[in-house]
């Protein structure tokens, strides 16, 4: 990764509709450059790759969160077209098992190679946050602990060639010890203590984050809802600092 293509810890989601939201959110940011934002599948399944060239000529790092699921020979044929992108991240799915994830790693390698861009971080995404420990147990029939699934997929994601994974806070000290300090924790779910969880089971502060093991945040709502979206961003930035 280039030093233009730097990423920051801290990473803005743009949950909007309209590609148009998007620029008239970052307009308002006097350096973009400096920002590593998330596009999901809101944005994408709109725009396709157009929204992500718009955005990187401002000159922001990309987190592309598609979170992938699907057959190996599939994934890998979307990953090989991902990853000609200059993107930074890409995600998937830890469920869809290891010869699914090295099918992503391998056609990520591909398709930046094609396009001689930096390879993307591959990352895992376990349990998203809106899952409750009930949900786990009750729709997803695990009877693993919350705890234990997240390290169980963890571990998965590391042994078939993933960078890192999403996770919750909550099991990142977990995660840190069966998994290792090296791997990649990209931690949504972020709030302040004074910010309303949302639709979030699973929620931590920055702070709580970056102590427990977290390489990276995600916030969302926060950020992009704020009537001053620059001062919600500093205010995370000295959070995550703190």
């Amino acid at each position: 990764m280039t030093d233009s293509q730097a990423t920051h810890p801290l990473m803005i989601a743009l949950d909007f509709q309209t590609k148009e939201a998007v620029q008239a959110f970052l307009a308002q940011f006097p350096d973009p450059a400096h920002l590593t934002v998330k596009i999901g599948m809101e944005l994408f399944d709109r725009y396709g790759p157009a929204i992500v060239k718009e955005i990187q000529a401002r000159g922001c790092a990309i987190f592309l969160d598609l979170k992938l699921f699907d057959i190996p020979n599939t994934v890998e044929r979307a990953l090989t077209q991902l990853g000609e992108l200059g993107v930074q991240y890409v995600t998937v799915h830890t469920l869809g098992g290891s010869a699914m994830l090295q099918a992503a790693q391998r056609g990520l390698v591909a398709g930046a190679k094609r396009a001689h861009v930096a390879v993307p971080h591959l990352l895992g995404v376990t349990e998203l946050t809106s899952i409750s420990p009930v949900g786990l147990r009750d729709e997803q029939n695990c009877r693993l602990t919350m705890t234990e699934q997240v390290v169980a997929l963890a571990k998965l994601a590391q042994q078939s060639d993933c960078d890192g994974v999403i996770t919750s806070a909550l099991e990142l000290p977990a995660l840190v010890a069966a998994v290792g300090p090296e791997f990649e924790y990209v931690v949504p779910g972020i709030r302040l203590a004074s910010d309303a969880a949302g639709d979030q089971q699973r929620v931590a502060t920055p702070q709580t984050a970056r102590q427990a093991g977290a390489t990276a945040i995600v916030v969302g709502r926060p950020i992009n809802q704020s009537k001053t979206p620059v001062s919600a961003y500093a205010q995370y930035q000295t959070a995550w600092n703190a």
